[in-house]
């Protein structure tokens, strides 16, 4: 298996654990990429934890050897469809994650969760590890 893939917020945790099944899995990709929400979300999660500084020094280090993608004109064009089509089937997702959507189209990527309402998204290439 190889692939181009963008890690969900619980996939990178996951990774932050040193769980095999992550670890593997990414050691076979061809490119990964980490989405600006997530480091967010990391961050306010961090800030949440009895080990802060520490969390935050791992988020940091993290990202200074990942490839961050940031949401821009063309994100928001897929936010705004995914967002629409969901909206009309009456199946919400958390805006977080439309955005962390909308990056895996624009750019074209594999995105990896565990979070199974992505499933609601139409046409979005999605992997559980």
């Amino acid at each position: 298996m190889s692939g181009r893939y963008l890690l969900d917020t619980n996939i990178i945790i996951a990774l932050f654990a040193n769980e095999s099944a992550v670890v593997d899995q990414l050691s076979l990709a061809e490119e990964v990429f980490i989405p600006c929400i997530a480091i967010g979300e990391l961050y306010y999660g961090a800030r949440k934890s009895v080990k802060v500084t520490e969390n935050l020094q791992r988020i940091d280090d993290f990202v200074a050897v990942s490839g961050v993608l940031n949401c821009d004109h063309g994100t928001a064009l897929q936010y705004g469809k995914i967002k629409a089509e969901l909206r009309s089937k009456g199946h919400p997702i958390p805006e977080n994650d439309l955005w962390i959507g909308a990056l895996s189209f624009q750019y074209d990527l594999i995105l990896v969760s565990r979070d199974t309402h992505f499933k609601e998204i139409p046409g979005l290439n999605l992997e559980s590890w």
